[in-house]
């Protein structure tokens, strides 16, 4: 479902404006795309701070109601102060629901604790954490999760093994990604060394102990 916002337009441009907008607790936005002319908006400002809050909107479908009518957009862009961190400009890109959008998602793992390589003494190496993902708006999921508990040590999760909704595909390069590890050596491996050594130091001592009679 679509957050809706209700959206001014903005006759005047510039840093003087802007300011204005901004005493007046209002938020300078800008909507492009679609090959069709920028329109500047300002929008509420406590209403926006409160939005921003909520997870993955980036992965989320804007239909923004303004006096030249509804657009249909995807948030890209928010700008912060560097000191007050308030929100200063937002930009958002039109699409068309019926095309298919490039969008970044976090990526999440679960079941580290009970994982059978964390179990054996194994290390997690999370490396990457956002996936590239290409498909309709309506199905583009606010995450993707790896679920590691069958995952042992020496085992790699890449980004063909990822688990994607219907109708979604990878990004481009996103099938060969490590995204998580699990190092270490297995019990057996680690264990070897010590065995090896101490087989060396009793055959010395064998070799050495006085005959029986």
């Amino acid at each position: 479902m679509a957050i809706k916002l209700n959206a001014d337009i903005r006759s005047v441009a510039g840093k003087g404006a802007t300011r204005s907008i901004r005493k007046n607790k209002k938020i300078p936005a800008v909507i492009y795309g679609e090959k069709k002319a920028p329109v500047a908006i300002e929008l509420d400002g406590n209403s926006f701070e409160l939005l921003i809050k909520k997870p993955a909107l980036r992965t989320k479908l804007f239909e923004i109601d303004t006096a030249n009518g509804k657009e249909d957009a995807m948030l890209v862009d928010i700008q912060y102060h560097p000191v007050s961190d308030a929100v200063i400009h937002v930009d958002f890109k039109r699409i068309d629901v019926k095309n298919p959008v490039d969008v970044i998602v976090p990526v999440e793992v679960i079941n580290v604790d009970t994982s059978k390589g964390i179990k054996l003494g194994g290390v997690l190496n999370f490396a990457v954490r956002k996936v590239a993902l290409r498909g309709l708006v309506h199905d583009i999921p606010e995450k993707i999760v790896i679920d590691l508990a069958n995952v042992t040590i020496g085992e790699t999760v890449h980004g063909s093994d990822l688990v994607l909704p219907a109708g979604i595909e990878l990004g481009l390069h996103q099938a060969e990604l490590a995204f998580a590890t699990i190092g270490g050596k297995m019990p057996e491996e680690a264990d070897a060394p010590k065995a090896a050594a101490a087989a060396a130091t009793a055959a010395p001592a064998a070799a050495a102990a006085p005959a029986k009679k």
